[in-house]
């Protein structure tokens, strides 16, 4: 079998469907590389794709994407709920089968040079293949968005690894980095309230809250850095968002599922909203999940060994609400699957 490789471009457009099919047509015309899913947000105003193939494919693929896109779209016009920092925001390369994490790190530097150079854009390195240690974690990276970027990139200490230092108000900065599997994943509430979906976010996110004093100031610690308390779990992201004006969502990325799992969170929030007098309705999942996540997922809601892969991940939608927004496909949505599709 061929080595495979996932790409998961982040492109800030999320309201017109012809501009993102001019990009996603790239993807389906694309010889050694399958198109799995197209996460168009309209609030978030923002289209998570997700790719999969030979490792060549894959990046010579993306940068021809990349190209469309930063013809497409103008940041300047952009508004939307999600954090973002340019028109690609962000270009992960993800191990499948039989790659290595150093063969996407190269991958991304191989990205970042050619649209450094055939098109002008800032790009940072994150994840496994950021050059320094306040750039290991996108949030970091993101931090002050689009509208910050004038001051930040005058700042020496955020000079980026490719590309001018300057700002370009159309295209913004990208992030390219390689990662591994990420699981983003949402759970919907039944306010309009987006502070208390903040609020359980806070929680439960790693990095927890920020420490304030009487006054609301935050306090800092010795190395002049605020002090936090920290969340529930490891290896988790979370914030507050608008699923639609009606409905505020914990928005979610798993970064390691193997050490916090969908279910534990998932039950975690449906009990810290109760504790405010809400309810978790239904989740959703942008962009695809491993099987082995399901299957965990489905051996805690059954609390039962031996039962089949279809029958523990039937029993995760259930328990994980997948089944009440949309009708979640398994073929598609699980990667173990899609891929064997891929293969066929």
């Amino acid at each position: 079998m061929n080595p495979l490789v996932e790409c998961v471009p982040n492109f800030s457009e999320g309201r017109d469907e012809k501009k993102i099919k001019l990009i996603t047509d790239i993807v389906k015309l694309a010889d050694g590389v399958t198109l799995l899913d197209v996460d168009m947000g309209y609030d978030f105003n923002r289209t998570v794709v997700t790719m999969v193939g030979k490792p060549q494919s894959v990046l010579d693929t993306v940068i021809k994407c990349t190209k469309i896109a930063s013809e497409l779209i103008d940041m300047t016009e952009h508004a939307g709920e999600h954090a973002r920092m340019g028109a690609v925001d962000v270009v992960p390369f993800i191990p499948i089968r039989d790659v290595t994490m150093e063969e996407c790190v190269e991958l991304s530097q191989k990205y970042a040079e050619a649209i450094s150079s055939e098109l002008g854009m800032s790009v940072y390195l994150y994840a496994k293949s950021a050059t320094r240690e306040n750039r290991i974690n996108l949030p970091d990276i993101r931090r002050g968005e689009y509208e910050g970027l004038p001051d930040k990139l005058s700042n020496d200490e955020w000079i980026p690894d490719y590309g001018p230092a300057n700002f370009n108000p159309k295209l913004g900065v990208t992030a390219t980095g390689a990662r591994q599997f990420l699981i983003a994943f949402n759970i919907n509430l039944n306010t309009n309230e987006k502070s208390k979906a903040n609020s359980i976010a806070s929680k439960i996110r790693t990095s927890g809250t920020l420490i304030k004093d009487k006054e609301g100031n935050k306090v800092l610690g010795s190395d002049g850095k605020p002090l936090r308390n920290p969340g529930l779990f490891k290896s988790l992201q979370a914030a507050g968002w608008m699923y639609d004006e009606d409905i505020a969502q914990v928005s979610m990325n798993f970064l390691d599922y193997s050490t916090t799992g969908l279910h534990i969170v998932t039950d975690e929030v449906k009990k810290q909203a109760a504790s405010i007098g809400l309810e978790a309705t239904s989740s959703e999942l942008v962009g695809l999940v491993p099987l082995d996540a399901m299957i965990e997922a489905g051996k805690h809601y059954s609390g039962l060994e031996n039962l089949t892969e279809n029958q523990y991940v039937n029993i995760a939608i259930e328990g994980l609400m997948l089944d009440k927004l949309n009708n979640f496909d398994s073929k598609s949505n699980i990667i173990e699957w899609a891929i064997k599709e891929v293969d066929k």
